[in-house]
């Protein structure tokens, strides 16, 4: 078994290209070119820590001290197959031929693929306020997975890019700072607004209320206004009616009077009596024989003459129909024709069914049945 040759060095990411891939000799785009097959050799991968296995690995020759593509996934393949303990063997296995795809390129292709860091949902609102962030970063990103050619200075430029992905940082940070700010500012806001909005309603409800007590509270001054104007007019009315009856009261005091000027009161109306079959018809004036009797009001004497129990009797017909019946009468002055208020009409007597001499005066409305004389002559305006 031949001996193993020491295994090219990996290309760092320093020799990539513009677009990601790999540069140099020996590569795609290099100063030579690989042609991807070429003779090849026998190659323990395990010599020196597993067992010699049998078989043999044919690995690329490689021109120009470059590495092929695959050529580095080839041995860390088969390195995993066999095992660091030797917990596998890989005798009698076929050559497995594994390549790698261009990570370069892969980088840049997916850097352009990535969409703008301002549109991704929940962050491009963090960072809406300070657009050059999302530049910078995209910026640093491609940066960091393709440096360009202007960067192989070295650690120089890694502490450079380092730097920009902290501001880059700081800056989200601060952005993201900013809009919590912001947010709990509108959450104040609005608590403050609602507060206040609650503290009008309860201004503009208590207002309502106040309103509403004050219009009933001038309700009930306007309705007990009116009640004491209502009194007030009741009075007046009832003052002015009680006036207007005076007046009709002093008038009539001229028209109408008592039968006899000088008498004494005595059997009444309604009163019972052996003196009559049914109950007494009329007020009984007691006066001296001969005292003259007078029309108590105008009118036509209709009756005059004798009638039975009542002895003498004159009827004086007023002009509403009302009858008056002077009874018991000694004589009588005038029988007939139209009289006035005072004229003597005839002279008390004992004529009749009687005790003693008086007149006995009967009020007949419409000629009909007997009343009481004394609250009917007392209507009239006469004070008996």
């Amino acid at each position: 078994m031949a001996s193993n040759k020491p295994a090219p060095e990996a290309p760092s990411a320093y020799e990539l290209d513009d677009r990601g891939a790999f540069a140099g000799p020996g590569y795609a785009g290099g100063d030579a070119e690989f042609d991807g097959d070429g003779p090849w050799e026998e190659w323990d991968p395990t010599e020196g820590s597993v067992r010699p296995v049998r078989g043999k690995h044919r690995v690329a020759k490689q021109r120009g001290g470059g590495l092929a593509r695959g050529g580095t996934v080839l041995g860390v393949g088969v390195i995993a197959a066999v095992g660091a303990g030797g917990m596998a063997s890989a005798e009698d296995r076929p050559p497995v031929p594994i390549s790698m795809p261009d990570v370069g390129g892969m980088v840049h292709d997916l850097t352009d693929s990535l969409p703008d860091a301002a549109s991704l949902p929940g962050v491009g609102a963090l960072i809406s306020d300070s657009g050059d962030h999302s530049a910078t970063s995209a910026d640093s990103a491609t940066s960091a997975a393709a440096p360009s050619a202007a960067d192989e200075s070295g650690p120089l430029s890694r502490s450079t890019a380092h730097s920009d992905a902290s501001g880059s940082g700081d800056g989200a940070g601060e952005a993201l700072r900013s809009r919590i700010l912001q947010q709990a500012d509108a959450q104040q806001g609005a608590a403050e607004e609602e507060a206040r909005e609650a503290a009008e309603g309860t201004a503009v409800k208590q207002a309502a209320v106040e309103a509403a007590a004050a219009q009933k509270t001038a309700e009930q001054a306007e309705t007990a206004k009116k009640a004491a104007e209502q009194e007030a007019k009741r009075k007046a009315e009832e003052a002015a009616r009680q006036k207007a009856e005076a007046a009709r009261l002093a008038e009539l005091a001229k028209s109408f009077l008592a039968p006899v000027s000088s008498y004494t009161l005595t059997a009444s109306f309604g009163q019972a009596g052996d003196r009559w079959a049914a109950d007494h018809t009329g007020q009984d004036f007691a006066a001296p024989t001969g005292t003259p009797v007078k029309a108590v009001h105008s009118g036509t004497i209709t009756q005059a003459g004798w009638a039975g129990s009542y002895g003498y009797r004159i009827v004086l017909t007023l002009d509403d129909g009302t009858e008056l019946w002077f009874c018991h009468l000694s004589s009588m002055v005038k029988t007939s024709g139209k009289v006035s208020t005072g004229d003597v009409i005839g002279r008390v007597g004992a004529t009749g069914n009687v005790t003693g001499p008086h007149l006995h005066l009967e009020v007949r409305p419409d000629a009909g049945s007997p009343i009481d004389p004394m609250p009917w002559l007392r209507d009239h305006g006469v004070n008996v």
